[in-house]
């Protein structure tokens, strides 16, 4: 079965057993402002499985769109995508394990097609220290079920997924009980960390067997929840059984069921293929840059895997009202195009990559998704004004790169990752441009560059939005100048106020700077005036700004200013606005930078102060702007 018609059926299936239809919900979350995305298909649904009455009843059935920003790193390989589809239904006090299990079951052996020879599941093992039994219910039925279609289905416990990798899997067993790690679902997660009045339940899940080989990397023996890749979780039933109260567990009067089913996954066991990105939701995908490239899949699989899972979830964030900036979502959704656009460059796609790719992502959902159909040529069109931006940033980078090749004859892997870092241009684009100049680089710049890009992911704040170090919201123009414009203003409020002064936070975006600083009192109006009189003056004097790496003792000894709480590494960059014998600042930041101070002021902008006020005790706020 493909992709489509699983969910078709899928909702059908259980449309027959009294459920009743819902429509996805946006990917941005409409009433939840503690989370930028939909990450899972219960989300849209707490309040009901809390209590809540819901006006379609009390079965429900939906395919849920999610993404999850976390995951954008481990993209590439044969199951990690961003975005996917969780198909769920809901007993909200009605039904529970005895007509959801078998019901399962029957859908995934009777519809989909699966062999039960190569279906596996879990249970709870139970907790001693509260008192909640293990769950003998559900490992009951599924040896029924299995049983039912001549399959042995004996039970064995592991607990920890530790003691899986030494216990692992005896003849006969298919049935397998972990601990509140695996099996337990809650808000506050296991037992034990539940509040007074949370409700929590085990949960039930069924793995596929692909068959393959065990990779004693993950661990000696393998087991369902082994990372090896040779079982992969389709589906799990939770079953909030129990509220959390001043006497300890006591069972919920209406218990409910709620189940989450990946899609893709499923998909995937259906063409007993391990790999996801082969699902018909994925494919035509794949092979459409295998026609914009004239490269194969099974050559280049990383880079096609990046493209197609960024460029579908681009898609669906975009149809869901998100637009590229600088900020929060729009700033994940900056980011998935331009990853997809520079692994684009690896197959020798320079140009047109969303406009040609976007479509047959809409094709493959607006049968499904009628929104997508609507929104199909504002999103083309969004994509393609993205996608030249970004672009002309990389041709920026190529004439930087030109610039190092005619001061250097050999270039190592901190010049490389500068071009990366202040251009998001490829390292692979350097090494090709270099050639091409004749310049050389052999034999540890990939190791340099790699340790250089492992220093700057530690450095994350915020990994789950993607914001640099520095409260940069990206390396564009604009912030590049605003950044800058940041480091004369920290300085020249040293200069007003007294060395007292340390930095305590800072925002860039594109349309502003926030910068936070330590000082006891309100800035008065004359204050700021001078420290915006100072700023324009070096402005106007256009001052170069350079770099240099130090010794980070050596460094403050010499009056470098750093941010308050910073760790720094031996050896830090100092940037310098100024002569290097008399310089106005010196300040220890990752970059990136104006080249000289004039380029602040290009238009005849004007550094002006909007706002001060106090951020927390101790420490004052000011946002400037460039008019």
């Amino acid at each position: 079965m493909t992709a489509q018609e699983i969910r078709k059926e899928y909702l059908k299936f259980f449309k027959t057993r009294g459920h009743k239809i819902i429509p996805r919900a946006n990917l941005v979350p409409q009433d939840d402002p503690t989370t930028l995305f939909t990450g899972n298909g219960m989300q849209p649904l707490v309040s009901y499985l809390l209590g809540e009455h819901h006006p379609s009843g009390k079965r429900l059935v939906d395919s849920q769109t999610c993404f999850r920003a976390e995951d954008m790193d481990q993209v590439g390989d044969n199951r990690h995508t961003t975005f996917f589809e969780m198909l769920g239904n809901w007993s909200l006090g009605d039904y529970f394990k005895q007509e959801q299990l078998p019901w399962f079951f029957e859908f995934l052996t009777d519809v989909v097609g699966l062999e039960p020879e190569k279906l596996f599941v879990t249970c709870f093992i139970g907790d001693r220290d509260t008192g909640i039994q293990k769950d003998i219910d559900s490992s009951g039925i599924w040896q029924r079920l299995f049983n039912s279609k001549n399959v042995e289905a004996k039970s064995g416990d592991i607990g920890s997924i530790e003691n899986g990798y030494v216990r692992g899997m005896k003849p006969g067993e298919r049935i397998f009980y972990y601990d509140a790690s695996c099996n337990w679902w809650s808000r506050d997660g296991e037992p034990a960390n539940m509040r007074e009045g949370e409700p929590g339940g085990p949960d039930s899940e069924v793995f596929y067997d692909f068959g393959t080989k065990h990779d004693k990397k993950f661990g000696e023996n393998c087991h369902p929840n082994c990372e090896c890749g040779r079982f992969l979780e389709i589906g799990n039933s939770v079953f909030m059984t129990y509220k959390k109260t001043a006497r300890g567990f006591e069972k919920l009067p209406a218990p409910n069921v709620d189940f989450g089913g990946g899609l893709e996954r499923i998909a995937a066991a259906a063409r007993h293929n391990p790999d996801v990105f082969q699902i018909n939701v994925l494919e035509p995908i794949i092979d459409g840059l295998e026609k914009l490239s004239g490269k194969s899949y099974a050559q280049n699989q990383t880079s096609m895997r990046v493209i197609a899972d960024h460029l579908r979830a681009a898609t669906f964030l975009a149809v869901d009202g998100v637009t590229p900036s600088n900020k929060q979502q729009g700033y994940v959704l900056r980011r998935l195009l331009r990853r997809a656009i520079r692994y684009a460059f690896d197959l020798g796609i320079d140009q047109d990559l969303c406009e040609k790719v976007a479509p047959i992502i809409v094709d493959l959902y607006q049968a499904d998704f009628p929104e997508v159909k609507k929104q199909k040529n504002s999103v083309v069109k969004v994509f393609a004004a993205e996608e030249k931006l970004f672009r002309q940033t990389l041709r920026a980078g190529v004439r930087e790169l030109q610039k190092l090749a005619k001061k250097k004859q050999e270039l190592g892997g901190a010049d490389i990752f500068k071009l990366y870092d202040t251009y998001g241009f490829p390292a692979e684009l350097s090494l090709e441009e270099l050639l091409k100049q004749k310049v050389s680089v052999v034999e540890d710049w990939r190791s340099q560059f790699d340790q250089l890009m492992e220093e700057q992911r530690s450095r994350s704040q915020t990994a789950s939005v993607g914001m640099f170090k520095g409260g940069l919201a990206d390396h564009s123009e604009q912030v590049v100048k605003y950044h800058t414009a940041t480091h004369l203003m920290y300085q020249a409020l040293k200069q007003v106020l007294g060395d007292h002064v340390v930095q305590r936070g800072s925002n860039i975006t594109a349309e502003r700077t926030r910068f936070d600083f330590s000082h006891t009192e309100k800035v008065t109006p004359e204050q700021l005036a001078e420290v915006e009189k100072i700023v324009n003056a070096k402005i106007a004097e256009d001052l170069p700004v350079t770099w240099k790496e130090e010794d980070t003792k050596e460094a403050f000894a010499k009056g470098a200013s750093g941010a308050f709480g910073d760790k720094y590494g031996d050896k830090v960059k100092v940037y310098t606005v100024g002569n290097r014998a008399k310089p106005f600042s010196r300040e220890i930041c990752g970059g990136p930078h104006v080249e000289h101070t004039g380029q602040i002021g290009a238009g005849s902008k004007r550094f002006k102060i909007t706002k001060e006020e106090a951020s927390s005790a101790g420490v004052r706020r000011i946002k400037a702007i460039l008019e």
